[in-house]
C-alpha cells in the first residue's frame, strides 16, 4: 500500500486492520442511513470484505471515512478479463464533511490501484454527482420495467416448448447457477467475475426486506438434464373487488439462449393470482422487449449503473479489441490522476489494440471521464461530442472513434456492490 496521509494534523488515513472490521462497518451502516442489516447479511458482507484492499480515515481513535475495494476481473470489450479495482463501501461521517477527507480517500486508492498494476476501476455511485469529479464517467445503464400482465402478451421463439421448468431450493441449485452465470461472463462487456462467496448473497431472504412478499422461489430451466436458465423471484400477494392483482418481484434472471429465455419469461407470464412483473437491473438490449406485445405497458425505465475510470490509460485502452479499425491520437486530461494525462496513439481493431505516448498532432481532445464512459462500447464517443464533452481537433475523428470503440451487445452489470 501507498504512504500513510495525514491531514489537519490529527487525521490519518491507512489500510483497514481486521481487528477493526466491525468499527468500520457500524460507521458505513450509519453514513447510509442507520437502519441495522439483518445478521446474515452482515455477517456474509463482513466475509467479502478485503481488509488488505480496504481504507479507513481516523481522527485520533475516531472513524470519520471509509473507502473499500473489491479485486474485480471486468468484461471489457473483446471478451477479456481485465483486472478493476471495485470501489464499494465509501462514506464520511457527516461531522466531518467538507474537510477533503472523500478526496484524500480517493486520491490515495487511485493510486494505490496503479501500485497494483490494476488499469481500471469502477463503482456504482448512490449519488452520481459526487465521482465526476474523480474521473468515473457513467459507462452502463439497466433498464427497470414494470410488466402489466393482465394487458401485455408475449410470443415464443420455436423450441420453448423443450425447454423444462422445475421448482428447486434456491441453495440447492447455487452452483449450477453459478457455472450458468460464469459461462455468460466473457460474453458481455461490463459483467464480473464473481469472487468466491458472492453467490451467496443473492441467497439472502430476510423478512423485514420483503415488503410483504413471499420468501425467495427459484425455478430452473432445463434442457436434456442439464440447467440452461434460471429465475429467482418473490410473488407479494394483493387483491382488489374485482380479483387478484399480485406482483412477482424477479431478482435474478439469466438464461443461456433464446429458447431458454423464452421459457423463463413465459412461466413469469404465467404465475397464478398476479398481474405485474415487476424487474429491475436488466440489459438495456434483453431479448424479452421484443417478445412483448405491448412495450408501452411495461413501464420502462433506463438508470446508470457501473461508472468506470482509467487509472492507466494506456493499458487500459490496450487492454479492450475495437470493433472497427482506428488509428487515433487522443489528447486525455486527467488533473486527478496526472500521470494520464497527455497524447496517447491508440491503434487497434478486433484482434487487438497497441497504445503509447506520442507527440503528434491530437485528433480529439477529451477529459478522462469522457474516457471511461466511453469505454465499454455502450456510450458513443459521437454522443459525447455532441454534449460539447469531446473536442473533434481532425474531422470524421469522432465518427471513427465511436464506430471503434461502439460493443455489439449493450454493457451491463448485473449486480451491485
Amino acid at each position: 500500500m501507498g504512504t500513510d496521509l495525514a491531514w489537519d494534523g490529527a487525521t490519518g488515513l491507512r489500510t483497514l486492520r481486521r481487528d477493526e472490521l466491525d468499527t468500520f462497518y457500524d460507521h458505513l451502516i450509519r453514513a447510509f442511513g442507520g437502519v441495522p442489516e439483518s445478521a446474515e447479511e452482515r455477517e456474509l458482507w463482513s466475509a467479502l470484505v478485503d481488509v488488505d484492499h480496504s481504507l479507513a480515515a481516523w481522527e485520533g481513535e475516531q472513524l470519520v471515512g471509509t473507502a473499500g475495494t473489491f479485486p474485480f476481473r471486468l468484461t471489457v470489450p473483446g471478451g477479456a478479463p481485465v483486472r478493476a479495482a471495485g470501489v464499494t463501501m465509501v462514506s464520511v461521517a457527516a461531522t466531518h464533511r467538507r474537510r477533503g477527507i472523500l478526496t484524500s480517500m480517493m486520491r490515495r486508492q487511485l493510486a494505490d490501484v496503479r501500485s497494483w498494476g490494476w488499469p481500471l476501476a469502477v463503482l456504482t455511485a448512490s449519488e452520481p454527482a459526487i465521482y465526476g469529479r474523480f474521473g468515473y464517467g457513467a459507462a452502463t445503464y439497466h433498464v427497470n420495467a414494470r410488466i402489466d400482465t393482465s394487458r401485455v402478451r408475449l410470443s415464443v421463439p420455436p423450441g420453448t416448448d423443450d425447454v423444462r421448468l422445475r421448482y428447486a431450493a434456491p441453495g440447492d441449485v447455487l452452483d449450477a447457477c453459478e457455472a450458468l452465470y460464469a459461462r455468460q461472463v466473457p460474453s458481455r462487456p461490463g459483467m464480473v467475475e464473481r469472487l468466491p462467496g458472492w453467490g451467496r448473497l443473492a441467497l439472502v431472504d430476510p423478512e423485514a426486506e420483503r415488503d410483504g412478499a413471499s420468501p425467495l422461489q427459484c425455478v430452473v430451466a432445463e434442457r436434456d438434464g442439464e440447467i440452461v436458465g434460471y429465475v429467482r423471484f418473490r410473488v407479494k400477494p394483493d387483491w382488489e373487488p374485482a380479483g387478484p392483482k399480485g406482483t412477482v418481484v424477479v431478482t435474478d434472471l439469466d438464461a443461456e439462449d433464446a429458447a431458454a429465455h423464452a421459457a423463463v419469461w413465459r412461466f413469469l407470464f404465467g404465475i397464478d393470482l398476479t398481474s405485474t412483473i415487476d424487474v429491475r437491473r436488466r440489459p438495456l438490449d434483453e431479448p424479452w422487449q421484443y417478445l412483448v406485445s405491448d412495450i408501452r405497458r411495461c413501464a420502462l425505465l433506463v438508470r446508470d449503473s457501473l461508472y468506470v475510470r482509467l487509472v492507466d490509460v494506456g493499458a487500459a485502452l490496450e487492454a479492450r479489441t475495437y470493433q472497427a479499425p482506428v488509428d487515433v491520437v487522443l489528447e486525455v486530461e486527467d488533473t486527478f490522476c496526472p500521470w494520464n494525462a497527455g497524447r496517447w496513439r491508440l491503434t487497434g481493431d478486433l484482434k487487438g489494440a497497441t497504445c503509447a505516448r506520442t507527440e503528434d498532432p491530437p485528433d480529439l481532445a477529451l477529459g478522462v471521464r469522457e474516457l471511461g464512459a466511453a469505454y465499454l462500447g455502450g456510450v458513443p464517443l459521437l454522443s459525447l461530442a455532441a454534449a460539447g464533452r469531446v473536442r473533434e481537433l481532425r474531422p470524421g475523428a469522432s465518427a471513427e472513434a465511436s464506430l471503434a470503440f461502439g460493443s455489439p451487445v449493450t454493457p451491463w452489470l448485473p449486480h451491485g456492490f
